[in-house]
């Protein structure tokens, strides 16, 4: 049995969360007042094991930081979901706001809060390909 196969099902097929840690996003510098180091800590609490989240190397949208992006789960691709880009992830109740969404499924699968809505942003082909390939 490969290491693959050991993993949970639920977690195999689950959305994934990317979190930009580049030059301008986790920088208490250009964001003061914001605990960087413990926001992914925070998230991976607030989704209890729904979702895989990693870090990142900048993801060029360095105006929008902190950057969230949440990849839809193949059902959820299946369904028509697409990645969601989150910008100015700076607080809480947004971390809370995406855990909740994934949870019930994220991209495809379940409607975001409308809240969220403030937060989308849109990049452009070429950075959206950057966190596909």
């Amino acid at each position: 049995m490969s290491k693959r196969s050991r993993r949970p099902a639920a977690q195999a097929a689950s959305c994934r969360v990317t979190v930009c840690r580049g030059c301008c996003c986790g920088d208490a510098g250009k964001i003061p007042g914001v605990d960087h180091a413990g926001q992914i800590p925070r998230l991976r609490a607030a989704l209890d094991g729904a979702a895989p989240v990693r870090a990142s190397e900048c993801l060029d949208v360095c105006d929008q930081a902190n950057v969230v992006v949440v990849q839809p789960s193949p059902e959820g691709r299946a369904a028509g979901g697409r990645p969601v880009w989150l910008g100015l992830v700076n607080d809480d109740e947004a971390l809370a706001d995406i855990a909740a969404w994934i949870r019930a499924g994220g991209p495809g699968i379940a409607e975001p809060p409308g809240i969220l809505d403030l937060y989308a942003i849109k990049v452009s082909r070429r950075v959206s390909a950057s966190l596909e390939g």
